[in-house]
């Protein structure tokens, strides 16, 4: 039975199994990768390789309803959510297409010793560990600025998206970018770690949990290999005493059910300044029950199902945990009877330190409640995580708001506004929440060989 399935987590039926790639197939894959490294599609002038990406924006952007409900079918988003996850990906390539001539020119450097600049070239093939959760944006993240800097992509997608993984790797190559480019590879995490050590791979970069990202990292550090990691969240979602109540209400209902509550960036754990906590928390347990649980691909649903079972049962036993060690339940807090992989929007409070809900990332509708003092106190407690990847600061006064921003230990942060994305701001994070930023000028340098060139003066 191959490992690739893909199942709609709304009713738990089987849609289609993809088979496993085989050792000669991946051999195959990874030789011809690295003959497209060394030949002038990589190495030579840049264009070729924008017009792909030019063309691959114009394809997505012209079938953004398909490849949307192949998504929400395959793994539980909303299907408004999942079409605006697709035109996302194709402004993702476009930015790169318009943009990374002007990122990767040439840049001087004044020095002493002479005329100096730095070069940005290809480093060689690329292996991408990627999630399920954003099943086309993870993989145009990594794809994009690779394409222009002309690093070959191997992938590997999560085993419960391989639609998504497959239909991606068809709209590349239809996009006109040579075999080997970017190349679908159905393998497990054997075959990865075989692949990293191999010679002709140079990187890696992985999107996904804490466990994979230290498995992978520790394979890319055994043989010296450059890697970037976006792992979890735990982002704080901080609402001070002079904010618009009804608004960070609004955005942080949203911010919380998105896409199940499966973003790495969403908000969970949610920190009240203790003159509007009340009001806040009134106002937000109406927002989160009135979720409307149905079928993702129904317009009127504002709530889908979890990924998968196992998603669903994991978050069961992480709520059950976090009650049984002193949290108090506000609502929910139970799997869905019946069909599907649901789960009822929760909302937990009185979560101390000593509780393991403290220190855990719940990926799911599940918000985690705590009340403060002053913003001293909002920052500590916002920085009292194994995590640091996002988070948002919510005030009227915009100069406190800085002042808590720049304080908090994140690779991001929004100011009266839920964590978002776009092609032109760099994403990542700190601590274990990982390393390496995608996106923006930064993303499509982490991959670059940086080469100093000097004339004697």
């Amino acid at each position: 039975m191959s490992s690739y399935q893909s199942i709609n987590p709304a009713n738990n039926q089987l849609l289609k199994s993809w088979p496993s790639h085989d050792a000669a197939a991946v051999s195959q894959a990874l030789e011809t990768a690295d003959r497209l490294f060394h030949s002038s599609w990589s190495k030579g002038d840049m264009e070729p390789r924008l017009q792909v990406l030019a063309k691959l924006a114009d394809l997505i952007e012209s079938r953004v309803d398909e490849l949307a409900a192949i998504a929400s079918k395959e793994m539980g988003k909303l299907i408004g959510q999942s079409r605006g996850e697709v035109k996302i990906c194709a402004q993702i390539a476009r930015y790169y297409a318009e943009h990374a001539a002007e990122i990767l020119k040439p840049q001087p450097y004044p020095s002493e010793l002479g005329e100096a600049w730095v070069e940005y070239h290809p480093i060689g093939v690329l292996v991408a560990v990627e999630p399920w959760n954003f099943p086309y944006y993870q993989l145009m993240r990594v794809l994009a600025p690779n394409l222009a800097l002309g690093n070959p992509v191997l992938a590997k997608h999560a085993n419960i998206v391989p639609h998504c993984a497959d239909v991606f790797d068809k709209l590349v190559k239809e996009a006109g970018a040579p075999e080997g480019a970017w190349t679908n590879l159905f393998i497990d995490s054997d075959q990865v770690a075989e692949l990293i050590a191999d010679d002709r791979v140079q990187g890696v970069a992985l999107t996904g949990s804490e466990r994979a990202g230290s498995a992978v990292a520790q394979q890319a550090g055994k043989y010296l290999k450059k890697s970037t990691l976006e792992l979890g969240g735990n982002d704080v979602f901080v609402v001070l005493d002079d904010a618009d109540i009804d608004e960070a209400v609004r955005q942080g209902a949203q911010a919380r059910l998105s896409n199940c509550g499966q973003v790495c960036t969403a908000a969970k754990r949610f920190i009240l300044h203790e003159k509007i906590a009340s009001a806040f928390i009134d106002k937000f347990s109406a927002a989160l029950k009135a979720a409307r649980l149905g079928d993702p691909l129904d317009e009127q649903t504002t709530l889908g199902p979890l990924s998968s079972k196992d998603a669903r049962d994991r978050l069961t036993k992480q709520v059950d945990e976090a009650v049984q060690n002193g949290a108090t339940l506000l609502i929910g807090g139970k799997a869905v009877e019946g069909v599907g992989c649901y789960f009822q929007p929760t909302i937990l409070t009185d979560i101390r330190p000593d509780n393991p809900a403290y220190y855990q990332e719940f990926f799911g509708p599940v918000a985690q409640i705590y009340v403060v003092g002053d913003d001293n106190a909002a920052v500590a407690l916002a920085n009292d995580s194994h995590y640091g990847l996002g988070g948002s600061v919510w005030t009227r006064d915009t100069t406190r708001g800085r002042r808590v921003a720049s304080a908090i230990e994140t690779g991001m942060v929004f100011i009266n506004s839920q964590s978002d994305t776009a092609a032109e701001l760099p994403f990542g994070g700190v601590k274990r929440s990982g390393y390496g930023r995608e996106l923006s000028d930064l993303g499509i340098k982490e991959f670059a060989n940086q080469k100093l060139v000097v004339i004697a003066g």
